[in-house]
């Protein structure tokens, strides 16, 4: 008995030391293009058959907690215009249709109800949990004896849209709570939907381009009772959503662009991605061709510029696909939660580093710092936020100067950008394990392995300032699960290691790669994603350059002059105003286009890194004035076809990450370098 001990402690011992001074050697990683198919995930609520079953699964809201710059986010929300914007918005008032049934209730309401109470789960902040409980009660109580809820004039003019964003409300409530008023709720809602006659049922408007939203509630409540003739409700409602299947863009509709809802920029970043939606029922394939078809469409028209968004200033305008003109703040937030519902469906990777790229890069520049004021449109190419009209967008008036009293359909749904994200950190994958899906500091609460053991992970790191992770294992006792890491597209070289051992390297951008093992208390993975410098050519824009490292696109450093334009001493709106020159062309080899272009500065994160004094990182590059690039009015004029000439002399300019600069040029013409 006395040896069997001795032998234990030494095995103890050369564990320990093992893992004190060499770490240990990854034993196995796998490369997979996305978790299982074909599995079911045993804790947490998924696809029930016939659906096809999720690769991914969101967890209920809280398990998943944001730290430092991501906490700082929601911090600043609740502070700011969205955690306040009862004080100003004239649509979250007493005599709201939502609340006293009489009168005007549309989206504005659900919209920022969204986002707002899913900020107040994440943030488990008992005010603002009571504040999103009054009107989730509103909601609850308005329900007529036939199913319908919700204010009188919404039925009155038969638009149901309304309805399906709060609907999105009462889920994550009853995901937070279990609440299953909810259940019933929305079962007899749908029983009312059911019973409408089929020319009743979405008949036109947004409800119709947008009936995908009600399509993806009808899932969620079928996966949660099981009721067959939900299942038929979907097929009557895809069958009645306008047909997203097809081609976006025709001929027939480049000549009615002013007309067609279907080139407007918010329909096209939600309705995309319903083919993709309705396959989880249908299953088939071609549906997830189409969707990935009419994105690239997009994209490859409207979408030559950083930042993961398409030219489209309210509607996409044939023509007008210059990086100066901008996306609505609605569009940017619509378009992340297209990708994370096709990234659950699917599995794939693309999804995230899709969403990814607009919340670090496009989302921060639309709000002000202390996200208490927001634009309408941001640019990638926009060098004044001014409240003029002297801009060339399909909208008259004030659309970019920082107003939080202004821009009615964006000051509410901005509410979700930032908590969906955040929700969406880590997911739990089929074969009950967890997904690292979107990297930042924070720590998630989760059930692993077969038996549902209670594990912890807290990840440490800058990203995406620095592309180092480090993921913290706790748990009371040993378990096994598969942890798979996200391979972003970008990250063509990377590293894995465990309890600090040899790193093993990774070549699988766009992939995941899969550590299986029986995890133990204090165990830690470190990933290091190697963040170079690359120079990307818009083929679409005359081969216009743009710089990126990493995750992270980058802008020209524009000094800006703030300059109050309205509002109160609580609420200012801002014009920012450039106080410095713009009009630079790069100097690059084309060869070699980032061979001089050096990280010269990393600074410590600020509470808010996103803003021009605090930015993280700065670029230099070599570059030239190009004079004969001019503004038009207040816009920036339209990237000249590269390469370009200029007898200016050389000179070195700074570029910040793209999110941290209100003014910016992210799309460069440029200058070959001899």
């Amino acid at each position: 008995m006395k040896r069997a001990w001795v032998i234990c402690l030494l095995i103890l011992v050369s564990l320990s030391t093992a893992n004190i001074f060499g770490g240990e050697t990854v034993k196995e990683i796998r490369i997979v293009r996305t978790p299982p198919v074909d599995r079911i995930n045993s804790h947490y609520q998924g696809n029930r058959p016939p659906l096809r079953s999720n690769p991914l699964l969101k967890l209920p809201p809280g398990q998943v907690e944001a730290r430092g710059w991501l906490l700082s986010q929601l911090r600043l929300m609740a502070s700011g215009l969205t955690g306040r914007l009862p004080e100003i918005s004239r649509f979250l008032q007493a005599d709201s249709g939502w609340l006293t049934l009489k009168g005007r209730g549309w989206e504005e309401m659900p919209y920022w109800l969204k986002g707002f109470g899913d900020l107040a789960y994440l943030l488990k902040d008992p005010e603002l949990i009571a504040t999103a409980r009054k009107w989730i009660e509103a909601i609850l109580k308005s329900q007529q004896p036939d199913g319908y809820f919700g204010p009188v004039e919404n039925r009155d003019n038969n638009d149901l849209w309304p309805n399906m964003v709060a609907l999105a409300c009462l889920q994550s409530y009853y995901e937070f709570s279990g609440d299953r008023r909810v259940l019933d709720f929305m079962s007899a809602y749908f029983r009312y939907q059911f019973g409408l006659s089929e020319e009743k049922l979405l008949p036109g408007s947004w409800q119709k381009l947008r009936g995908g939203e009600n399509l993806e509630s009808v899932y969620w409540l079928y996966n949660r009772t099981g009721q067959g003739w939900l299942l038929e409700l979907a097929k009557r409602i895809y069958r009645r959503t306008a047909d997203w299947a097809s081609p976006i863009l025709t001929a027939e509709r480049d000549r009615h662009w002013e007309e067609s809802s279907f080139y407007h920029g918010v329909n096209i970043a939600m309705g995309f991605r319903y083919p993709g939606v309705y396959y989880q029922q249908a299953g088939e394939p071609g549906l997830l061709a189409a969707l990935e078809r009419n994105y690239r469409q997009v994209m490859e028209a409207y979408g030559q510029q950083p930042g993961g968004m398409f030219a489209a200033d309210e509607n996409i305008r044939p023509g007008y696909g210059d990086p100066r003109q901008g996306a609505e703040t609605c569009t940017m937030v619509e378009f992340m939660n297209s990708f994370e519902s096709l990234l659950k469906i699917t599995g794939q990777v693309i999804y995230a580093d899709r969403a990814e790229e607009i919340a670090v890069n496009s989302l921060p520049a639309a709000l002000t710092p202390d996200l208490k004021a927001l634009h309408y449109l941001t640019a990638a190419n926009l060098i004044s936020c001014d409240s003029s009209g002297d801009h060339d967008f399909q909208n008259s008036g004030t659309l970019l100067s920082f107003d939080p009293w202004k821009y009615r359909c964006c000051q509410h749904n901005v509410a979700f950008g930032w908590p969906y994200y955040i929700e969406h950190l880590y997911l739990a994958t089929s074969d009950n394990g967890l997904a690292t899906i979107f990297y930042g500091p924070s720590m998630v609460n989760f059930k692993a392995g077969n038996l549902g053991k209670a594990v912890r992970i807290v990840q440490d790191t800058n990203y995406p300032f620095s592309g180092r992770i480090e993921l913290t294992v706790y748990a009371d006792e040993p378990v096994a699960f598969p942890l798979y890491l996200r391979m972003p597209g970008w990250a063509e070289k990377a590293s894995i290691s465990i309890n600090g051992g040899k790193p093993r390297e990774i070549k699988a951008a766009g992939e995941f790669a899969v550590v299986e093992q029986t995890w133990k208390y204090g165990d830690r993975i470190t990933l290091d994603l190697e963040q170079s410098i690359k120079v990307h050519f818009w083929p679409g824009l005359g081969q216009a350059a743009s710089i990126r490292r990493g995750p992270l696109w980058y802008s020209l450093e524009i000094k800006e002059e703030w300059k109050r334009a309205g509002g109160s001493d609580d609420w200012p709106a801002w014009e920012v105003l450039p106080a410095s020159p713009w009009n630079f062309a790069l100097l690059l080899d084309p060869k070699a286009p980032a061979k001089d272009i050096k990280l010269i500065e990393e600074r410590p994160l600020d509470y808010q890194p996103f803003s021009l004094g605090s930015a993280p990182l700065v670029l230099e590059a070599q570059a030239r004035r190009l004079p004969e690039w001019k503004e038009e009015g207040r816009m920036v004029g339209k990237v000249p076809a590269s390469p370009v000439s200029s007898r200016q002399p050389d000179t070195r300019i700074r570029l910040v990450p793209m999110g941290c600069a209100r003014l910016r040029i992210t799309c460069f013409p440029w200058i070959k370098a001899n």
